[in-house]
């Protein structure tokens, strides 16, 4: 059993979600799935939050049908684990910068005979069911999604062999990070940058495996979509809430 965000990539279709980066509320799921979102990714690298902010967030949105990721803050056994036993569907992991540590990431991410996840059952990620155990860890492999980012020199040299790797589902560009392994920060216009964006498609695409990025405008997700990616996330919570607020005041500001 794979889960939704799955289906719809392997059918073909654009998939769409969003970040929450700073509205840890137990309304954000639900605003997320009204707006049309099929996933959106909690962020735990570049904020505060702790795990029980964490997990309410994610058990507040799984009953929305949309997917509830976590971005976990480093590639390690232990983020990933609780990431997942908190109820997130998915994790994506911050400058991967090899096969072997997309491997690892895997391995952590899945229940055996494909990983080393620990097993417990009976908690958030289950919904406190009891169940058949060996299957419900069948079916939670197939359905997890492992996102692994891309945004460092090496990790861009090693995109194919990151492609390649059993149960990495989507290479998702850090488009800033990227640019200042690079050498080129900011420089999203750059030759190279945009050759970029075309090697982790192409890698992606050749591995039968889906290109992924955090669009900012309709005009930079219509030209990720013409290179080849096929999931994106329409911004952040923060930005999005301040650029409408900005919009806003500046056409009411204008009647005066």
């Amino acid at each position: 059993m794979t889960g939704p965000i799955k289906q719809a990539l392997h059918s073909g279709e654009l998939v769409l979600g969003t970040f929450v980066f700073e509205f840890a509320t137990t309304g954000i799921g639900r605003l997320v799935a009204g707006a049309g979102a099929q996933f959106v990714i909690y962020d735990a690298e570049h904020t505060g939050w702790g795990w029980e902010t964490l997990g309410r967030v994610v058990a507040t949105t799984r009953p929305t049908g949309v997917e509830p990721y976590i971005r976990v803050p480093t590639a390690e056994r232990t983020q990933i684990s609780r990431a997942l036993d908190a109820g997130a569907r998915g994790i994506m992991v911050p400058m991967v910068d090899s096969a072997d540590q997309a491997r690892d990431v895997v391995r952590w991410a899945k229940y055996p005979p494909d990983g080393v996840r620990g097993a417990a059952f009976g908690v958030a990620h289950d919904d406190y069911a009891a169940t058949d155990n060996v299957a419900y860890m069948r079916d939670t492999n197939a359905r997890t999604m492992v996102i692994t980012q891309i945004e460092t020199v090496a990790g861009l040299e090693s995109v194919a062999e990151i492609a390649e790797v059993d149960g990495v589902d989507v290479l998702w560009v850090g488009h800033f990070d990227l640019t200042n392994s690079m050498g080129i920060p900011g420089q999203f216009d750059h030759p190279d940058y945009l050759g970029a964006l075309d090697r982790v498609a192409k890698a992606a695409r050749a591995a039968g495996k889906f290109a992924g990025f955090m669009a900012g405008s309709k005009e930079e997700a219509a030209m990720l979509v013409d290179r080849g990616f096929r999931i994106l996330a329409y911004g952040g919570d923060l930005w999005i809430y301040q650029a409408a607020l900005r919009t806003g005041l500046r056409e009411v500001r204008e009647l005066g």
